[in-house]
């Protein structure tokens, strides 16, 4: 049953292609005999221009219209030529712009060069040289003859492709050549009459109107004949339309197909250079980096200690060398002397224990106590990311810091004091009139610091000593009265 409604289908699908292209041929019959009746038409015409007309009409659009004549030539090939010949003036252009570019200019000409002001000059210099080693010389442009394609002059009706005369070749030149370079000249007179602030004359806007219908209808021209390329595949622009050249290639045997091998390479790259920028960061590279310098270091420092053969175990740094004011990491950071003979080959020029390299705002390295700047410091142990940073001076691996108190002279640790304030009074001696008169006067007397204990453990024989003094202070300060007296008598 399946396969009797599959023949059934297959038979109706016959019979509707059977009919689509009956209709076909019948419209295309009824398209010839209305052709034909115009044709005769046109030919019963007793006016001779309007029969020539007619013909040359009819003749046109059976050319533009059917696929006979000239063999059709590869369209992608053709366009992309176009495209790298119009890379190649530019790719040109920017050379010589970047030859002139410090040539001429100056106040009297507003700070133009002379790229700025012969700009057009320039591409007309490019565009003739190019046309005369390309398109004169060997009736293909560079981007022609990397598509394996050749200019052929299409009138001729040769199974061999004929190239094309000096004639066409000689107008194609004045037209690409000559014509962009007048055009461009051109619009720019149009621009330099409209300076923005007065209002051009009726001539200038006429001949504004009359350029801008011109290059109008220059672009739906050239768009209606590339819309015919697409088509046919004949013509690629419209000036070729016009002289009748067409590229082709130069034999049948040669084959047009383009090799791709270098995009094949560049999608290659370009995904191994993704691969690459999205698995990097999940390996990290930056500890690899830093395992490997480790490992560089140590491996440096084995080879130096079995050269030196001393046996000693002192750990020595790759900038242990430098006086103590000197930041090694700045130092390391501004110079490239790694020994003590580069250190004085470069102590002449000022660099070491300058302003440049001295240590500002000092912190220490925990254990080994070297001084680096703080900032230095700071960025180094935070970089290596925890896994401890190798002191340049010394060698240790360091992962904390802390502020340097170098210059901080701490006093020595004591037991508490007491401080004892007590009144004392004294009695002095009257003026040299004789007054007898007495002025007790209170005097602060500071008692020494001594400690709590010792005040607490003093002895009878402590006391009678310090009241012993007490009186002998007593019996002196009488002596100094009495020989005050005689003095004055």
């Amino acid at each position: 049953m399946g396969d009797t409604n599959s023949f059934a289908q297959a038979q109706r699908c016959l019979a509707a292609r059977r009919q689509a292209r009956e209709a076909e041929v019948a419209a295309r019959l009824a398209v010839q005999r209305s052709e034909s009746q115009l044709r005769a038409r046109i030919e019963a015409t007793q006016s001779p221009l309007f029969r020539r007309l007619g013909s040359s009409t009819l003749s046109l659009w059976d050319t533009i219209s059917s696929r006979e004549g000239t063999r059709p030539a590869f369209r992608v090939g053709q366009v992309d030529a176009e495209l790298l010949d119009e890379e190649l003036v530019e790719l040109l252009r920017g050379q010589v712009d970047n030859a002139l570019k410090y040539v001429g200019g100056g106040a009297a000409q507003g700070g133009s060069t002379l790229k700025d002001e012969w700009h057009a000059e320039i591409l007309l210099a490019l565009r003739a040289v190019l046309f005369k080693l390309t398109i004169w010389d060997n009736d293909a442009t560079y981007g022609a003859a990397l598509q394996n394609l050749k200019y052929t002059d299409a009138r001729s009706s040769d199974a061999v492709l004929v190239p094309p005369s000096r004639l066409q070749k000689s107008i194609y030149g004045l037209v690409t050549v000559g014509g962009n370079y007048l055009w461009t000249k051109w619009e720019n007179w149009l621009l330099d009459q409209d300076n923005g602030f007065d209002e051009p004359s009726p001539r200038v806007q006429r001949l504004s109107r009359w350029t801008s219908a011109l290059s109008t209808a220059h672009a739906t021209a050239a768009f209606a004949s590339f819309i015919v390329f697409l088509l046919h595949g004949r013509y690629r622009t419209l000036l070729d339309r016009v002289l009748r050249m067409r590229l082709a290639p130069p034999t049948n045997q040669v084959s047009r197909e383009v090799s791709f091998e270098y995009l094949n390479r560049q999608l290659v790259w370009h995904a191994f250079t993704e691969f690459l920028l999205f698995v990097l960061p999940l390996v990290g590279i930056n500890r690899w980096r830093r395992w490997f310098m480790r490992w560089w270091r140590k491996t440096k420092q084995i080879v130096n200690t079995s050269r030196s053969g001393d046996g000693s175990d002192e750990k020595k740094g790759e900038f242990a060398f430098l006086p103590e004011r000197t930041c090694a990491i700045c130092y390391q950071d501004q110079n490239s002397a790694t020994s003590e003979n580069d250190l004085m080959a470069g102590a002449a020029s000022g660099v070491v224990g300058s302003a440049q390299t001295d240590i500002t705002n000092p912190y220490e390295t925990v254990p080994c106590g070297c001084i680096y700047c703080f900032v230095c410091l700071a960025t180094r142990i935070e970089r290596e990311e925890g896994e401890g940073w190798t002191c340049l001076r010394c060698g240790e691996a360091v992962k904390e810091c802390k502020p340097w108190n170098g210059d901080v002279v701490e006093p020595p640790a004591s037991s508490p004091v007491q401080k004892t304030v007590m009144f004392a009074d004294d009695v002095k001696a009257g003026s040299d009139e004789g007054s007898d008169e007495d002025e007790a006067s209170r005097i602060l007397v500071e008692v020494p610091p001594t400690s709590i204990d010792e005040l607490d453990e003093v002895t009878p024989e402590q006391s009678e000593s310090c009241t012993g003094s007490d009186s002998d202070s007593e019996d002196y300060e009488a002596e100094e009265d009495e020989l005050g007296d005689d003095l004055a008598g």
